[in-house]
């Protein structure tokens, strides 16, 4: 089939959860497909990874995405109905193109990566299948919920209205959604009951994490991009509240916290004991350096990346009930949701090899069996055979 992919982000470099997820599937479906890729960039420097996905793809184009502050995203999100994530990616030049390209192209389906770039795609009999990497209304709500200048609270809550509103009215209109995880496939059925909801949860390249040899020894390890809001939560969630609980118990223990974009109160939080690397190249390398990994994930729904990739590479892992959404662990992590509790798991972990041993193992085969990129490409080319199809 022609399918029409849209993007928020350009599909390489694999720093982001959605970066990874949409190069592992170009690549996969690009065996029974002929993919157009239209992708947002924020600068044009990412211009020279254009040849990394030119292998998989008919055509990529891409269009740059306005700044977050800039003026325009601020009027519009206070004096038109959209919010302010929507009015971050409103771009006349990227609907002209897609307008364009539809009216040539002759396509039999259209994919939408994420709700907030459907306000440019115009009016079309194409079928359109929206994937949600996460519902994103939620994510929004808890972090004005931790907003500390209750003289702004009031806008922001709008904001999160908005957002609910949009994201929701975007579901009605798509062909067929796309959920991670069955917890955020029953929420977007309760909206809109009509619509087809699948799950088509993200996935692991195994082969690629195969090799990796974690330590026998007290080394915790956190991992997550700072520009997600929910991983910056979690770090601190962790330095305060888990870790002093920890090195009570085991004084050697070391915490080391590995992502992208650090911001300044993330880095604040490096001292005895705790690091703060946030420009590994080769995230097994991470892996290798630790005994265990703990992620303390209290917001954000949708397949946690580092939880999958760590069971990959044979890592214990400790997490909560929403680090592990969406995945079929069976018993294979610990989880917990207090920091006493999630402190306690971690200590257990890092004493009792033999049950470290047996959690890592039985991980690993679960990822492998079910978390590998072929299954899950191959669960939405099914997806894409029923509804292009039909």
């Amino acid at each position: 089939m022609k399918i029409l992919m849209l993007t928020p982000y350009l599909p390489y470099p694999l720093y982001s959860g959605g970066q990874i997820r949409s190069y592992n599937l170009l690549k996969n479906l690009s065996k029974k497909h002929q993919i157009t890729l239209f992708s947002f960039i924020r600068s044009d420097k990412e211009i020279r990874y254009l040849k990394n996905l030119r292998p998989f793809c008919r055509e990529v184009r891409v269009f740059r995405r306005r700044q977050p502050w800039d003026p325009r995203n601020l009027l519009l999100a206070l004096l038109t109905p959209y919010p302010f994530l929507v009015s971050i990616y409103l771009s006349r030049h990227f609907r002209e193109a897609i307008t364009l390209e539809l009216g040539k192209g002759n396509y039999d389906l259209i994919h939408a990566e994420t709700f907030y770039i459907m306000p440019n795609l115009p009016q079309t009999k194409i079928p359109t299948l929206l994937v949600e990497q996460t519902i994103e209304y939620l994510v929004y709500q808890q972090f004005v919920r931790d907003f500390k200048f209750w003289p702004v609270k009031p806008l922001l809550y709008f904001d999160v209205l908005k957002i609910n509103l949009w994201e929701k009215f975007y579901w009605r209109r798509a062909s067929r959604l796309a959920a991670m995880s069955d917890s955020d496939r029953q929420m977007m059925n309760q909206s809109v009951k009509d619509k087809k909801v699948d799950v088509v949860a993200n996935g692991v390249d195994s082969d690629y994490f195969s090799r990796v040899k974690p330590k026998a020894g007290q080394v915790v390890l956190f991992i997550g991009n700072f520009k997600w809001l929910p991983n910056r939560d979690a770090a601190h969630f962790l330095v305060k509240e888990i870790w002093p609980r920890i090195v009570a118990c085991l004084p050697q223990a070391e915490l080391l916290i590995v992502g992208r974009n650090p911001t300044p109160e993330i880095l604040k939080l490096a001292k005895v004991g705790i690091r703060i690397d946030g420009s590994v190249a080769d995230i097994r390398t991470a892996f290798a350096k630790a005994s265990v990994l703990l992620a303390p994930i209290r917001n954000g729904r949708g397949t946690k990346y580092k939880v999958l990739e760590a069971m990959a590479s044979g890592l214990p892992v400790v997490t909560t009930k929403l680090g592990i959404e969406g995945i079929e662990a069976e018993s294979s992590v610990l989880v917990a949701e207090s920091a006493g509790d999630l402190a306690q798991q971690t200590i257990t972990v890092l004493e009792d090899h033999q049950l470290a041993g047996r959690l890592a193992d039985k991980a690993k085969k679960i990822v492998y069996k079910k978390y590998n990129w072929q299954t899950i490409s191959n669960r939405l080319n099914l997806v894409y055979q029923q509804l292009g199809g039909a």
